[in-house]
């Protein structure tokens, strides 16, 4: 299929190239002023069909490679064309996956002015070290970027942020597909899939929680709380925030801290309070919640009892800054609070959904 699509495209791209050849003989620079004005109209229109069979052909190789088989655990990074715009993302497969075995798989979404490949970085976040050693696939997601580079990519989450929400960017779309080529590409447990995110990327979280609720197993945010602009689950689904009580960018009781020096850019952020009671209020939880992690410098309470036997969880650090905890910062700003680890606290939150699930045996 592959080769004739490309020996379409190659004779298509000569017969582009001969009419070319023609109009420039149809058309000598001696001629009148209008008739140059309508040859470089002629010439522009055949570069523009040239290019698009072009990328019509990039297009099809791209999503060959999307959806071709992953036997062997190591790192695979794709390129594909969704909405008219060419987007990326990488995949990390441990050592511990087996074909034969499905794998829960969670997508990890990286920060406002990010990328998959910094949220990748393991002395940053530490996902892939966590995902060797539990054994579950990763997935690293770009945003929308306006730089070929990929660099500086941010999510459009609703009510934010930058180019992605200003350009209304289909990132559920972009979502649906990176789930759909992995679960085609390796052995996955659609029961076991997950989505996590910083910041912007929490905020992304929560969108997919609103709308792919059908896919998602759980999601787990951290800070980076609910600014979606309507929230329909097709189900109740699981709810993990992860917050630092000193956030001085998305601030604990709401707002958009001093910190970005473009507010356009942002949003006047929702509180956690409000993100936590609208989520217990969705899942029908009891209101009441329970401690189930206290240490020096943390805590997380619990909200159990919910429709579809799903959870609400918050932890608190109380320092870190905007960060994700247990991980490190490449800046000289406030290091991250080491109280807990949100990928600890993430996973075993995730596989908690597991068992809440389980048929009771009689």
């Amino acid at each position: 299929m592959d080769t004739t699509i490309a020996m379409k495209s190659s004779i298509l791209v000569g017969v582009v190239i001969s009419l070319l050849a023609c109009s420039l003989v149809l058309f000598p620079r001696d001629v009148a002023a209008q008739d140059d004005a309508a040859s470089g109209t002629l010439r522009e229109r055949l570069k523009q069909r040239l290019n698009k069979v072009r990328q019509s052909k990039s297009a099809s190789e791209s999503s060959s490679a999307a959806t071709s088989r992953i036997d062997k655990p190591g790192d695979y990074t794709f390129s594909i064309v969704h909405d008219g715009l060419t987007r990326m993302y990488l995949v990390h497969v441990p050592q511990k996956y087996r074909a034969a075995t499905p794998a829960p798989v969670v997508l990890a979404f990286h920060g406002g002015g990010g990328d998959m490949n910094y949220m990748a970085t393991d002395k940053y976040y530490g996902l892939i070290s966590k995902a060797e050693a539990e054994g579950f696939v990763v997935a690293f997601p770009s945003g929308f970027s306006k730089l070929k580079s990929g660099k500086f990519a941010t999510w459009n989450a609703g009510t934010c942020c930058a180019g992605a929400r200003d350009q209304e960017v289909d990132d559920v779309g972009f979502v649906r597909k990176i789930v759909g080529n992995v679960t085609s590409q390796i052995n996955i447990d659609r029961k076991q899939i997950y989505a996590t995110g910083m910041s912007n990327g929490g905020m992304m979280s929560y969108r997919l929680a609103c709308e792919m609720a059908d896919t998602f197993k759980a999601i787990a945010a951290v800070a980076g709380t609910d600014n979606t602009t309507s929230c329909t689950p097709k189900a109740p689904i699981s709810i993990l925030h992860i917050h630092a009580k000193n956030d001085d960018h998305l601030l604990y009781n709401g707002g958009a801290g001093k910190t970005f020096r473009d507010q356009s850019k942002v949003s006047d952020f929702i509180s956690v309070p409000a993100t936590l009671a609208k989520w217990v209020k969705q899942n029908s939880c009891n209101p009441t919640p329970q401690r189930v992690l206290e240490t020096p410098g943390a805590y997380c309470d619990k909200y159990s009892q919910c429709q579809g036997n799903v959870a609400v969880q918050l932890c608190v650090t109380e320092t870190g800054g905007h960060s994700w905890p247990g991980g490190t910062k490449p800046r000289g700003d406030e290091p991250p609070s080491q109280a807990i680890s949100a990928n600890d606290v993430m996973w075993a939150f995730f596989t908690s959904t597991q068992i809440q699930n389980k048929p009771n045996k009689q």
